[in-house]
């Protein structure tokens, strides 16, 4: 593992920072790690992990965050001998903290309809494409990341019934890396694989035809990472950016709406812009997947009033959409 990169940070009480430090200390001598001098820096085969503790974390006290007095934090970064992660690797994460927790939204009064026909009067379009299109691909759905470095409880089968984990003592991930890290890492990138196996859908090659005829304009506006819409030839316009909060989206004049496919609640902001150029926001998503054979719920969170929401998955829709439009003049 030449690139192996991993930053672990806790802030909790002192007892839940102790009782965090004691089980490290469990897991390194359970995989084999041996310490260096020091006592701060372990090593493995070719990885080495550094733990670090502080009264104030440097960064909380840069940023001007004041966690209790009782609070310390510990630190455990885990990378491959050779490598450094360079500054701005390093200080990601905490740009990404100080942007805030997302607030879930309130669906407003929407209006749901059978199918795509609607875009027929509301052309040109542009389009926002979330992991639906990803899924319908064969590549695991975002919560699946989750899973793989624990953020969240795992319990229940259903995304919303998933509680982060919040407390040092109750995460699993570093235990999981320090005492099989060969396997864990085949876990981490197992998203990155799937997404290079995976060619672009009937959905993506619909969006091409909408693309060639005209009805669809601009780039398409992906919060995906696989770029199946640049292998089906389209431009892509990327949103899955944490140095932005909403990174800048090429509007088209005169389009008329956006067309926002198989996408929950990650880019609401690209919608709102949408919404305040006077463009219609209609959603195409079958709000729900298959689990074990069972159909699980899983109501969009974005709709506001006056949107349209089909409910149906791309696969089906798109392709109707183009045999629909071809056979109507623009």
């Amino acid at each position: 593992m030449t690139d192996l990169y991993l930053y672990h940070s806790a802030s909790a009480p002192a007892d839940e920072i102790a009782a965090h430090h004691d089980a490290l200390w469990d897991s390194l001598a359970a995989g084999g790690w041996r310490e260096a001098p020091g006592g701060f820096l372990w090593t493995r085969r070719d990885l080495k992990c550094r733990i670090t503790e502080h009264d104030v974390h440097p960064q909380d006290a840069a940023a001007g965050r004041i966690l209790p007095t009782s609070y310390r934090s510990l630190d455990v970064q885990i990378a491959s001998v050779a490598y450094t992660p360079p500054p701005s690797v390093r200080q990601l994460p905490w740009n990404v903290l100080s942007t805030g927790i997302r607030f879930k939204d309130c669906p407003g009064t929407l209006t749901r309809v059978p199918d795509l026909s609607v875009l027929a009067d509301l052309r040109p379009f542009q389009v926002e494409i979330g992991c639906g299109t990803s899924v319908e691909a064969g590549i695991p759905p975002l919560h699946r990341l989750h899973e793989i470095y624990r953020v969240t409880d795992r319990q229940g089968h259903e995304p919303r019934e998933h509680r982060f984990t919040l407390s040092p003592t109750a995460d699993t991930l570093l235990h999981e890396v320090l005492t099989g890290p060969e396997e864990k890492t085949a876990e981490f990138v197992e998203m990155f694989r799937a997404c290079f196996l995976a060619e672009p859908t009937p959905a993506m090659w619909a969006l091409k035809e909408l693309k060639d005829a005209g009805h669809l304009v601009g780039p398409v506006i992906t919060n995906n990472f696989d770029v199946l819409a640049a292998r089906a030839g389209l431009d892509e316009c990327f949103m899955r950016r944490y140095d932005q909060a909403v990174p800048d989206v090429e509007w088209v004049d005169g389009a008329k709406a956006l067309l926002v496919v198989g996408l929950h609640a990650d880019r609401r902001k690209v919608q709102a812009r949408a919404r305040e150029r006077g463009m219609k926001i209609v959603y195409l998503d079958p709000e729900g997947f298959w689990h074990n054979g069972q159909f699980m719920p899983y109501p969009l969170e974005g709709p506001q009033d006056g949107d349209l929401v089909c409910r149906a998955t791309a696969v089906e829709a798109l392709p109707a959409l183009v045999n629909l439009l071809d056979r109507q003049p623009c």
